[in-house]
């Protein structure tokens, strides 16, 4: 089966045992406004194209499409710890997954929001989570890392990695946003650039998220820098389609796996 190109944290991709990759939107077979790599079962895409993206994802880590587990996001704190794949119909929700075992592949959709790929480099337990500002401000960051913890992994042992999502250049908030961030913590004023006298500004997510990652005392973090507002050619981007007031949009796959 040919294998869609991904994009790999050189840190992760150094620990033996894990296979992961944060796709792009090519090597599918989407068409349209989903071209081509659309792995989002909650789009309106036709339901066999996703299957083929997903399954074109799966091979590339080298696991069975029925092992290649996303959840029903919700932009929540909420994680799920799995050793058994689920059904399609059947997908749970939540915004991250965790596991122990060999030959699943854990990940999460996004458009924007951050996707992170946590691996320990002792004990092979892995993670995945949706990171969009709610998810992060609620704290699926710290919930996905104890979840992790109870599976035997230790925080100062983590490598993370923060894929591809909208970066400080091209996310505009209202003044509404700003002040939620602050009166929950003065300190997050610093994610925040001045963007107009109306009050708006230009929120620095990712910042935001390696700021929560480094508190919570994780070892490694390694940010690969991509922006997915500024580069159609390579993402999708919930954003730049409302802006085109584009009908619907595709979903990249974020995902990790521990070799058999």
């Amino acid at each position: 089966m040919q294998h869609p190109p991904r994009l790999e944290s050189s840190r992760l991709a150094a620990i033996d045992g894990i296979r992961h990759g944060f796709f792009t939107r090519q090597g599918g077979v989407s068409e349209g406004i989903y071209a081509s790599l659309n792995g989002g079962v909650g789009s309106n895409d036709a339901a066999d194209k996703v299957a083929e993206n997903r399954a074109r994802m799966a091979s590339a880590l080298d696991v069975a499409p029925a092992r290649f587990l996303t959840a029903y996001q919700i932009h929540s704190p909420d994680v799920l710890v799995v050793d058994t794949p689920w059904a399609p119909e059947a997908r749970p929700r939540a915004d991250a997954i965790v596991t122990a075992t060999p030959g699943l592949a854990i990940g999460v959709s996004t458009a924007d929001c951050g996707p992170l790929l946590f691996a320990d480099k002792e004990k092979r337990v892995i993670g995945a989570a949706h990171a969009g500002w709610r998810g992060a401000f609620t704290g699926v960051i710290e919930a996905t890392i104890a979840a992790m913890e109870k599976l035997g992994a230790a925080r100062e042992r983590l490598t993370v990695a923060l894929g591809p999502m909208i970066r400080q250049p091209s996310y505009e908030v209202g003044p509404e946003f700003v002040a939620r961030f602050v009166a929950a913590d003065p300190e997050y004023a610093r994610f925040f650039k001045h963007a107009g006298a109306d009050g708006h500004a230009m929120f620095d997510l990712a910042g935001f998220i390696a700021y929560r990652l480094q508190h919570a005392g994780v070892g490694e973090i390694d940010d690969l820098g991509l922006d997915t507002f500024a580069d159609p050619e390579r993402f999708y981007s919930y954003r730049r389609t409302t802006k085109r007031a584009e009908p619907d949009y595709g979903r990249h796959i974020n995902a990790i796996a521990i070799a058999r």
